[in-house]
């Protein structure tokens, strides 16, 4: 079973990432991972700190002649703008912010404290533990690409759905959106915000291509892989909604609108549904907790970030008195950074899913038993 534990503050020495679990055998390459850091530090709307950082892993542990041997991965990420003990109180809550919910849970009167680990700074771990689980599952055929579908209000449209063309489009544009029509809207939007002090949020998708069915169970509701997927979307920050398929436009449907027919044909993607296989994906790739074989599917929306320019009203957390909230040094807009963090968490969360199904202690036994599972799909 992979786990995946991070460590560090935002203006700390350093962020670690240390993922446990995975199989020996496995050629990691530095950098194939801090090309997902560089992603995750790209997009138009990003704040100054980016120019400071050069997100680097560096691979303490776990691997010998760049090949992974079984035991915990250690990642290092350097931060170059190491100052937290430099750095001023803060007493201002932030709405929108851990400050307040923070200082009074571990009862911190300098919120600083709460800042520098509720800080988005860390996903920069997750991501590089998402590069780990990328390159892992990349050996079984399974690629998941996460792109922008919205921001402030603008919509993108997807017709493109071959993961070679999302990952071509994708990479070629600022926003990491598919639309250019769309892509030009956006941007003008987040002037506008930036020129006002304020600051937008937006949408990301998600698809998983590749997927084996049979991850997740419906056995334990702590298993269902759709429950499991949305918790890791949520848990990063600035995400407060979740949904997979179809989503929320399912309850405007009938069932018969909203549920993907079964059709059956030997041809049809017979090396992994045993030939099983739908015109439709509305259940976007998951049934009863489980994957059925189509792509997942999944999206997130992302609020606007609470660092303002223009702050908003708060309270002196010494004094008590009306005062206007600290600000920060912040992103206008953070929806392409989180698009990337997204699709790391999600394909770290797909991974965990697929070595608890398959095991194996070496990449090879992993293979052998995913092999021997498709023959038993292939036979029903």
């Amino acid at each position: 079973m992979l786990k995946l534990t991070t460590a560090g503050e935002s203006h700390g020495k350093c962020l670690l990432t240390v993922v446990e679990g995975l199989p020996a055998g496995i050629p990691i390459d530095e950098e194939e991972i801090n090309k997902e850091l560089r992603r995750r530090q790209g997009g138009v709307g990003r704040g100054p700190r980016m120019a400071i950082e050069k997100d680097e892993a560096e691979v303490l542990s776990g691997t010998r002649k760049g090949i992974t041997i079984g035991s915990p991965v250690c990642l290092k990420i350097k931060n170059y703008d190491y100052s937290i003990d430099r750095l001023p109180e803060l007493t201002r809550p932030r709405p929108g912010h851990a400050d307040l919910a923070g200082a009074m849970k571990y009862g911190q009167g300098d919120m600083r404290n709460v800042l520098e680990r509720a800080s988005a700074r860390e996903t920069a771990a997750r991501v590089a533990a998402g590069a780990l689980a990328k390159i892992l599952l990349r050996t079984f055929g399974v690629e998941v690409l996460g792109y922008v579908k919205a921001v402030g209000g603008i919509v993108a449209e997807t017709p493109v759905k071959e993961p070679g063309e999302v990952k071509r489009l994708r990479d070629s544009s600022s926003l990491y959106c598919l639309d250019k029509r769309a892509e030009e809207k956006m941007i003008k939007r987040i002037v506008e915000a930036e020129k006002s002090g304020d600051s937008v949020g937006g949408i990301i998708e998600i698809m998983a291509h590749g997927v084996p069915p049979g991850l997740g169970s419906y056995t334990q509701w702590d298993l269902r892989l759709d429950g499991r997927l949305a918790r890791a979307a949520m848990a990063v920050p600035a995400i407060k909604g979740v949904e997979i398929g179809l989503g929320f436009k399912a309850a405007e449907m009938s069932g018969s609108e909203v549920h993907d027919e079964i059709y059956y044909g030997k041809s049809y993607r017979g090396n992994l549904t045993g030939g099983f296989y739908r015109k439709t994906n509305n259940a976007g790739g998951l049934e009863g907790g489980i994957t059925n074989g189509e792509p997942i599917v999944l999206r997130a929306v992302m609020k606007p970030i609470p660092t303002l320019r223009k702050p908003l009203k708060s309270v002196e957390l010494t004094t008590k008195e009306a005062v206007k909230a600290a600000a920060e040094r912040s992103d206008v807009c953070a929806v392409p950074a989180a698009s990337v963090v997204l699709e790391a968490v999600v394909t770290f969360e797909i991974a965990q899913a697929f070595m608890e199904k398959f095991g194996g202690d070496s990449i090879q036994e992993t293979k052998r038993n995913l092999e021997g599972y498709l023959a038993q799909v292939k036979a029903l």
